[in-house]
């Protein structure tokens, strides 16, 4: 079991009415490790300090000692919802906002609410009660973070459907690493505590296979080391004490342009752009060109081009819409223009026809860059 808490010494149900709740997340590397029966368990402690803390929802997947740690706790009732014919159970936001505790409690962040909800996913739910100033207690799996989902999709075979974006867990004022063994995490699974033995046994089949539960092991250790690092290296800049870097230093930090096309593999380029960002402490920005050219196809491109350009605003990338017919001279006019370091874009189909390869707009790019970083990724998804 490890833990981190960045900056600041204020602690959960500490928080200042009228200021931002803090967001407290307990993170995993598959279902069963134990972490909402960790988050109960603290969840216990806090009330028997005597803090106004309450379940604002609950998935007890039919797990009794996970629901024995809820006695005692008060529980705001879910609010049932019923599509087509089937009667579904979601958190009541707005409940928990007339309620109005200090601390709540959220099991799975990454849930995607039911079809005519205020709000499509659950961590959306989760910010407007952080907005409201209440604390929040949540926890999800490694595999739903946003900017490892091709990732992911490499490891398990599976593609996620249900993500939470970066920007948001980095606002976590704490993330607690909840981890167990895979051998002791296989064992339960054969036990029946984390599923029932027919779905076990499917499980273990499938998602649960021990290389595959060693690799998402590594990976959520690994990000929660890189978040502590992280937040470790901002403490002096948020403490005032700097090491008065020259100009020379402040002009290498690094700015990414992601090239956006209407290909399939430009979400992935996005993600890999997301992460490379974080990792770097680099701005970043995803660019479009538009161009007269495409006016044969203008209704597919423009359905593309919002696509693309939604996502990545969603990860908090920032966005531009270049205009020209020459792709290549418009984005490294705005390259050149806004000190650009590393350029970021999806591998081209190569055809047979050398004479037409020189037309692409990344082998344009690849060639016209000689200041700077080309990166050109590789479409890694399987192919039937």
């Amino acid at each position: 079991m490890s833990s981190f808490t960045p900056t600041g010494d204020r602690q959960i149900g500490e928080t200042p009415r009228g200021r931002r709740g803090r967001l407290h997340l307990y993170l995993g590397y598959a279902a069963g490790v134990g972490k909402t029966y960790r988050m109960l368990e603290d969840a216990q402690a806090i009330a028997r300090q005597g803090k106004d803390i309450v379940i604002g929802y609950f998935e007890p997947h039919g797990r009794r000692d996970t629901m024995a740690k809820t006695a005692g706790l008060e529980m705001v009732p879910a609010r049932s919802s019923t599509v087509g014919g089937a009667v579904f159970q979601e958190m009541d936001t707005h409940a928990i906002l007339v309620r109005n505790p200090v601390i709540c409690v959220v099991d799975e962040l990454a849930h995607t609410n039911v079809p005519g909800s205020t709000r499509t996913k659950r961590w959306e739910d989760v910010q407007v009660l952080l907005e409201a100033g209440i604390d929040v207690m949540t926890n999800m799996n490694i595999q739903h973070l946003e900017s490892l989902n091709d990732h992911m999709f490499r490891i398990t075979g599976i593609r996620v459907r249900e993500t939470v974006p970066d920007w948001f867990i980095k606002t976590a004022s704490e993330i607690i690493m909840v981890d167990a063994t895979t051998g002791a995490l296989l064992n339960r699974l054969r036990r029946g505590v984390i599923y029932a033995p027919e779905k076990a046994q499917r499980a273990l089949e499938n998602f649960f296979k021990e290389s595959t539960l060693a690799a998402l092991r590594e990976l959520a250790l690994r990000q929660t080391a890189h978040e502590l690092e992280s937040r470790d290296a901002a403490e002096p800049e948020a403490a005032g004490i700097h090491d008065h870097p020259s100009a020379t230093t402040q002009q290498r930090r690094d700015r990414i342009l992601i090239f956006l096309t209407s290909g399939p593999s430009t979400a992935m380029l996005i993600r890999r752009g997301r992460r490379m960002a974080d990792y770097l402490e680099a701005d970043c920005f995803a660019v479009w060109v538009s161009t007269q050219k495409r006016s044969f196809d203008s209704r597919k491109a423009r359905e593309a081009m919002d696509k693309h350009l939604n996502f990545a605003r969603n990860l908090h990338i920032e966005t531009r819409i270049l205009e020209g017919d020459n792709v290549a001279e418009q984005i490294m006019d705005f390259v050149h223009r806004n000190q650009i370091t590393q350029i970021l874009a999806a591998r081209p189909k190569i055809r047979p026809w050398g004479h037409l390869q020189s037309t692409d707009p990344v082998l344009q790019i690849v060639q016209m860059a000689t200041d700077v970083r080309v990166i050109v990724v590789a479409d890694r998804r399987k192919r039937p």
